[in-house]
């Protein structure tokens, strides 16, 4: 049995499961207390170390990734599954526009959004994260980052994308599309294009939206406007480019641009 320490590992049981750092981070403090008040206090300074590493580390990484799209959705769609083929597409087509791609790093759509940016020539890059049952990371990712704290890791989606692309997904993939839409609503970041793929998919969380919460007056009609809902792979990367340039012209910073890789070139995570 490997211990509960600071060695970054957990426990784990006979089962396979093992206490993540973020379960152990969240801890009651409560819970921690009870086990020795001067041990506890100890372990969560020397946590603060290991969370600034991991910040160090991506900031490190993904500094001179340059635009990028981040794309979401479940890790439980099969490789036949149509939608699959959709995201390789998407991924593949907004490479080809000059955007690298960012996923989750693990199966399903993550493996879609990585293969088809592999596809393109651009860099393919998978966030891999710590969990109770190991997630491995998939083959078509050129450059992984595994992170312990999904915080952390959150906050690499945002800080080094352009866009989001949310495929159909669970509550990880709901997560990751309210954070971003709660940042873009109070203002925390600026507004990037946030696309939802799948309109039979996410019709009826739609329709909430708008038929619940906004007559309750939990949200105005002009957040509904804060993201765009496609069937095409096209579409949706015409968006993403069109609001780009946009921002980027409004900026004036046209000289750093977008650059679709040169044909056949395979560019890749230089």
């Amino acid at each position: 049995m490997i211990p509960e320490s600071g060695d970054g590992r957990g426990r784990r049981s006979r089962s396979g499961y093992r206490k993540t750092e973020d379960e152990l981070f969240l801890q009651a403090a409560v819970e921690q207390l009870e086990e020795s008040p001067s041990v506890a206090i100890g372990r969560e300074s020397w946590r603060v170390f290991r969370i600034m590493g991991e910040f160090v580390e991506g900031f490190d990484e993904l500094n001179q990734l340059g635009p990028a799209v981040t794309v979401f959705g479940s890790a439980r769609t099969r490789p036949d599954d149509p939608v699959y083929a959709q995201c390789v597409r998407t991924a593949r087509l907004l490479g080809e526009a000059g955007f690298n791609i960012i996923t989750g790093g693990g199966p399903g759509m993550m493996e879609a959004a990585n293969r088809g940016a592999q596809e393109a020539g651009v860099c393919s890059v998978g966030l891999n994260i710590e969990l109770p049952f190991e997630q491995e990371g998939n083959r078509h990712a050129d450059l992984s980052i595994d992170f312990r704290y999904f915080f952390v890791r959150k906050t690499m989606f945002v800080k080094y994308a352009q866009a989001f692309v949310i495929f159909p997904g669970g509550f990880g993939t709901l997560d990751e599309l309210f954070e971003s839409l709660t940042l873009i609503q109070t203002g925390k970041i600026r507004h990037f294009p946030v696309v939802l793929f799948g309109s039979a998919y996410w019709g009826g969380l739609l329709d909430w939206l708008k038929n619940t919460m906004e007559p309750a007056g939990n949200i105005s009609p002009a957040d509904l406007d804060l993201f765009r809902v496609t069937d095409s792979p096209e579409e949706a990367v015409a968006h993403v480019v069109r609001r780009y340039n946009h921002q980027a012209g409004s900026e004036g910073n046209s000289a750093n641009g977008l650059h679709p890789p040169k044909p056949g070139g395979g560019g890749g995570c230089r």
